[in-house]
C-alpha cells in the first residue's frame, strides 16, 4: 500500500455533494471550514494485499460474532454496561438472529503484516456513501482501467433481497436522528434506502422522533386522515445504547413488540469496546489483535483508555511513554477498555485508519481516513484508493 499525490478533478466539490456527500465540508472550532473529501491524495493497494484483507476482516467477524455468543452463554452483560432488564432480550436476538445488514472494522494496516483491530462499528457506522458510492465514481473518472476494493452496493442490495424475501410486508422504515446536523445520517439512511428500494423493497425515511406507540406497536407519522402506519420492519441509525436510554427503550425490547429492528439487539455488544477485552480473553495473542482489558492496563506500559459506548469522536485518553493524550469527546460512557497502543501509521505526515466494511457477513470494501493526530475525530478527512489491478469484467 502506498499513498500518491493525485490532481483533483476540475469542480470535484460540486460533483461530490451532487452525488449525495452533503456534508463534503467540516466546520472547525473557529468557524472556518475544511474538506472531509481529499482528493488531493488516494491510496493505492495491491491485489494480493486486498485478498489478504478480506479474509483477515471475515476471520475478525466470525471471532466477534462467537464472543458474542460467549458473552451471552456466560451472562457478562454487565461488563458491557447493558442492563440487566435487556438482557434476556439481547440473549433472544441472538438466538433467533433477525436480519443484520453490515458492519466497519476500524484496523491498523501500514502495508506490512498483519492487520490490527481498533474497534468493531457494528450497530450504527456512517462513512459509508463516501465508500460504497463517491470514490467509486471518483474511480471512473480518474482511473476507469483500474480496479477497487469495493462491492458494497452490490451487496447491500443482495442483502435486502435476502432480507425481503423473509419479510410478510415488504415495507421497510429507514430511520435516523434529525439531530444530528451535517446531514451525514440522512444521506446514509436515504442511501440504504435506495439500495432496499433496488432490491425489491419499499421504503419509507422518517426521524426517529416521528416513531410513536399506539399502545400495541411503534407506527410512523399520522397521514393527512389521521391514521397511523404500522411499523413492523425498521431500519434505525440510532445507537441501542441510546435506545435503552429513552422511555421506548423496554418497548423496543418486548417480546410481543412486532417490529424487527435492523441492526438487531445483539448487535449492541459487538460494538461496545468491552468486545475488545472479550476477544483477548478468547483469542490470546492473535495476530490480528492488540492487548486489551476491562479491569486495568495490566502494566502495559502504552495503552489507549476507550469508553465502553464511546461513538467515533467519543472521550479517548492515550498514555505512551511521551505523556498522555486526551480527547474529551462528545459523547460520556460508564466504564472503561483499555487496549495496547498502536500510533496510526503515517504517511506523508498523515495518520491514517482503514475501514474494512462487512456486509452480510462477507468483506466489501474500504474507506481510507486520515488525521493530523493520533485519534480520529471529526475532524479527519476521507481520501479514495484504487487497487493496482485491471478492473475485472
Amino acid at each position: 500500500m502506498r499513498r500518491e499525490a493525485s490532481t483533483p478533478r476540475p469542480g470535484w466539490h460540486d460533483t461530490v455533494r451532487g452525488q449525495g456527500l452533503v456534508y463534503a465540508d467540516t466546520e472547525l472550532p473557529d468557524g472556518r471550514f475544511m474538506s472531509y473529501w481529499d482528493e488531493s491524495a488516494c491510496y493505492a493497494l495491491e491485489l494480493d494485499e486486498v485478498l489478504r484483507l478480506e479474509e483477515a476482516t471475515e476471520e475478525l467477524h466470525r471471532m466477534s460474532v462467537a464472543a458474542a455468543e460467549h458473552v451471552v452463554a456466560r451472562n457478562r452483560f454487565a461488563e458491557f454496561g447493558i442492563p440487566g432488564w435487556a438482557a434476556e432480550a439481547v440473549t433472544r436476538s441472538l438466538r433467533e438472529r433477525p436480519p443484520t445488514v453490515y458492519g466497519r472494522f476500524d484496523l491498523w494496516y501500514d502495508g506490512s503484516w498483519p492487520p490490527k483491530m481498533l474497534e468493531y462499528n457494528a450497530d450504527t457506522p456512517t462513512a459509508l456513501v463516501e465508500a460504497a458510492v463517491i470514490q467509486w465514481y471518483w474511480l471512473e473518472e480518474t482511473r476507469p482501467d483500474r480496479d477497487q476494493w469495493n462491492s458494497l452496493h452490490e451487496r447491500l442490495v443482495a442483502a435486502w433481497r435476502r432480507i425481503g424475501a423473509g419479510l410478510h410486508d415488504p415495507l421497510l422504515h429507514l430511520a435516523w436522528s434529525d439531530e444530528e446536523e451535517t446531514g451525514e445520517d440522512q444521506m446514509t439512511a436515504g442511501y440504504l434506502a435506495e439500495t432496499a428500494h433496488q432490491a425489491g423493497l419499499k421504503t419509507e425515511l422518517l426521524p426517529m422522533l416521528e416513531i410513536g406507540w399506539d399502545g400495541r406497536r411503534f407506527v410512523g407519522p399520522p397521514d393527512p386522515a389521521g391514521a397511523r402506519e404500522a411499523i413492523l420492519t425498521c431500519f434505525k441509525l440510532y445507537p441501542w445504547e441510546w435506545m435503552l436510554a429513552e422511555p421506548y427503550g423496554r418497548l423496543a425490547l418486548a417480546p410481543g413488540t412486532p417490529t424487527t429492528w435492523i441492526e438487531p439487539a445483539w448487535k449492541m455488544i459487538l460494538s461496545n469496546k468491552a468486545l475488545l477485552a472479550v476477544l483477548w480473553e478468547l483469542y490470546p495473542d492473535h495476530p490480528y489483535l492488540l492487548p486489551a482489558f476491562l479491569d486495568s492496563p495490566r502494566g502495559m506500559p502504552e495503552y489507549v483508555a476507550k469508553p465502553l459506548l464511546g461513538r467515533e469522536g467519543g472521550s479517548v485518553r492515550i498514555v505512551t511513554g511521551a505523556g498522555e493524550i486526551t480527547n474529551p469527546g462528545i459523547y460520556g460512557a460508564e466504564g472503561w477498555c483499555y487496549q495496547e497502543f498502536r500510533a496510526l501509521p503515517s504517511f506523508a505526515g498523515n495518520r491514517m485508519v482503514l475501514g474494512s466494511w462487512v456486509v452480510d457477513g462477507e468483506s466489501a470494501g474500504a474507506g481510507i481516513r486520515e488525521s493530523q493526530s493520533l485519534i480520529t475525530d471529526g475532524y479527519a478527512r476521507f481520501l479514495p484508493h484504487y487497487v493496482d489491478a485491471p478492473r475485472q469484467p
